[in-house]
């Protein structure tokens, strides 16, 4: 097959040209627009919670995980925890000083389930995608393994299962399969002390105004979820401010996503193009060393008729 440099031209501007045709579509499309107040959220007033682990406790039930550690209070300051693979929700403990002394606040921390998530955004595949009903769910089946999903997620939720011969991410998934059978989420159902409430975001945005209006000495006046990269479908309020509770603080209001929008626009497009570039390229080189051959076969056919 020989093909000229004027042919490879052609052949890397055709797939060019089909690759602008096919972004046409993908160009006209906006960015994800902001999150529903309509959808399910949970309102968590560190302000009740005793710190009991209950939500745990249920959690590994409802996943069928490992139970939790067994461990006093003490335990809950040695160092903060994180989540882990097997292990979708943890509780920690900080001492604070107040007007009323030293007390404990405990704090629960699981995935956020932006409204605009981070990591579906990053997932190049669609393993992580974000529900109409609310929560951020994960497709194994369709995973790669690339892991970007934890690169990109503000909160450092998604965990690999490096332990494992066959790993898949694993985080928690707001309990969807109780959300479709009308429960509610496990660690909601448990939670004696009433530290979480589950219910839609709007209202619980109203609920938990209410409470910081009518006890603005015992609140912090912000509402940590409400804004945070877009909104989260968690929502905190808490008498100590969110810093000193291991929250951070520098992730500004504007989703994530509409910062990699242009770039993961480019993608299906860069995708498209380069399977007809490589082709052309190597039906171009193919043709040069078919060439070179044939001129040298034909120089060794003239010597020998000299």
């Amino acid at each position: 097959m020989t093909v000229s440099r004027r042919g490879f031209l052609k052949i890397a501007g055709a797939a060019g040209t089909a690759g602008l045709v096919g972004r046409s579509k993908e160009a006209r499309a906006a960015p994800p627009r902001r999150g529903s107040d309509e959808t399910p959220a949970m309102l968590v007033d560190t302000t009740k919670c005793v710190g009991c682990r209950a939500c745990e406790a249920a959690c590994s039930e409802a996943n069928r995980l490992p139970d939790p550690a067994r461990a006093g209070e003490e335990s809950l300051f040695a160092g903060k925890r994180t989540t882990d693979s097997r292990t979708y929700t943890v509780v920690n403990g900080y001492l604070s000083s107040g007007k009323d002394g030293t007390r404990p606040t405990f704090v629960k921390t699981q995935c956020m389930h932006c409204t605009q998530p981070a990591c579906a955004s990053a997932c190049l595949v669609g393993a992580l995608e974000k529900t109409p009903e609310g929560p951020v769910v994960y497709h194994a089946d369709r995973c790669m393994g690339c892991r970007y999903c934890m690169v990109a997620c503000p909160f450092g939720v998604p965990k690999f299962e490096y332990e494992k011969a066959v790993p898949y991410i694993q985080k928690c998934s707001f309990c969807i399969e109780r959300l479709d059978q009308g429960k509610l989420p496990a660690c909601a159902q448990v939670c004696p002390s009433g530290a979480l409430q589950f219910g839609k975001r709007k209202e619980l945005l109203e609920i938990a105004k209410s409470r910081i209006y009518q006890n603005p000495d015992r609140y912090v006046h912000h509402i940590y979820g409400e804004h945070e990269v877009g909104g989260t479908g968690w929502l905190y309020i808490s008498q100590i401010p969110f810093e000193q509770l291991g929250f951070r603080a520098d992730l500004g209001t504007r989703p994530y996503p509409e910062f990699t929008w242009p770039f993961l626009s480019a993608v299906p497009f860069v995708l498209m193009l380069w399977p007809p570039f490589l082709v052309g390229l190597y039906a171009f080189r193919k043709g040069k060393e078919e060439t070179a051959q044939g001129t040298a076969g034909g120089e060794g056919v003239e010597t020998r008729h000299e």
